[in-house]
């Protein structure tokens, strides 16, 4: 097959992670399939980084097995790591049936760690504490996120000041700059990082709350049109909420999903101008947007399980992710760098505004 240069939209969501790990590690079987640019978010950051340092390491094939052994390395960490901020962090989800999350959610202790994030606050560990997050990225055989080989990087975290989104690349692209983007602030203290745009020190959390992920980096003129998102946070979820987990939970997925949404609304708006010929190409690039996603399986999950991984968990997500990839590229392989996979009309139909 002809060669094919795509961007890819990595989402945050905690173990959810694992998934796209399962993607990505689908995705670099294909020799014909390069990444010209990631973007990433909290777990998708995590990504993004290792696969760009694998990839950055070598050419070709060299290049794509350093990527897969990264991503093994990554999220074997994220598994074996003891250190209950971590486990809160990757275990946001974790499939149960819905009597037994039920009970847990009341007795188990997990449930009173997470009782305890409102009283007591990351600062209160005083000088023990420790970003485990660190250790992960700075572990990897392929450690190198920051260089100017491979694709691009763009890595978004919150700035706590202002509330708007940062974008990291390049030589900003850091192991700091990884940690903000996943920096959920009931877990990590912010991770401060200057800015040379302000001149001051910026405190930084979670990418999640203002671009999950930011796909206007993957907008550039140099960059492929295709804009392939991996998603882990259900579009749609047809069960209504009814207890207060359930509510809270779906409350957490609506915000974490929300600034995808409303940039995927300003990608079909912009869209439709096209198909009206009211804009051209030099006005505008008129992306192509793709999905990779399994909303049945995260529909299964509860997004506030506290309760430590079960054995084989990260091997399942990772499966999840593989078959959903092979899926992907069976029906949608001829479309990459031609048209559209994903509709996004549907996703938002027209509306007259009475």
């Amino acid at each position: 097959m002809e060669i094919k240069r795509i961007n890819l939209a990595l989402q945050g969501g905690g173990a959810h992670g694992a998934f796209t790990w399962g993607v990505l590690d689908r995705l670099l079987e294909e020799e014909w399939l390069e990444f010209a640019a990631i973007s990433g978010t909290s777990a998708g950051a995590l990504n993004g980084a290792a696969l760009k340092a694998g990839l950055a390491a070598g050419k070709g094939l060299a290049g794509r097995r350093a990527a897969r052994e990264n991503l093994d390395a990554l999220w074997m960490q994220v598994g074996s790591k003891s250190d209950n901020r971590v486990v809160r962090w990757t275990q946001s989800v974790m499939p149960m049936s819905r009597g037994m999350q039920r009970w847990t959610e009341m007795v188990s202790p997990a449930a009173w760690m997470d009782n305890l994030t409102r009283l007591f606050s990351p600062y209160d560990y005083g000088p023990f504490y420790v970003n485990p997050l660190e250790s992960l990225l700075r572990d990897l055989p392929w450690a190198d996120f920051t260089c100017d080989r491979g694709p691009d990087l763009y890595v978004a975290a919150t700035n706590v000041r202002t509330g708007r989104i940062k974008v990291f690349t390049g030589g900003q692209a850091t192991v700091d700059a990884v940690m903000a983007s996943a920096c959920l602030p009931t877990l990590f203290r912010a991770v401060e990082i200057h800015d040379s745009d302000t001149g001051r020190i910026e405190a930084y959390w979670d990418g999640g709350y203002a671009g999950n992920p930011a796909l206007f980096p993957l907008y550039r003129a140099s960059l492929p049109r295709d804009i392939l998102i991996v998603a882990i946070n259900p579009l749609m979820r047809e069960v209504l909420p009814r207890t207060p987990v359930e509510i809270s939970d779906r409350v957490n997925e609506v915000s974490f999903k929300s600034s995808l949404m409303n940039q995927l609304r300003a990608i079909n708006f912009v869209k439709r101008l096209f198909a009206q010929g009211k804009m051209d190409g030099d006005a505008m690039k008129n992306v192509l947007i793709h999905l990779i996603d399994d909303d049945k399986l995260m529909t299964d999950l509860s997004a506030r399980s506290k309760l430590m991984p079960r054995p084989g968990l990260m091997a399942a997500m990772k499966a999840a992710g593989q078959q959903a990839a092979d899926t992907f590229l069976s029906d949608h392989a001829d479309k990459l760098n031609r048209a559209d996979s994903f509709d996004l009309a549907a996703l938002f139909p027209a509306q007259r505004v009475v």
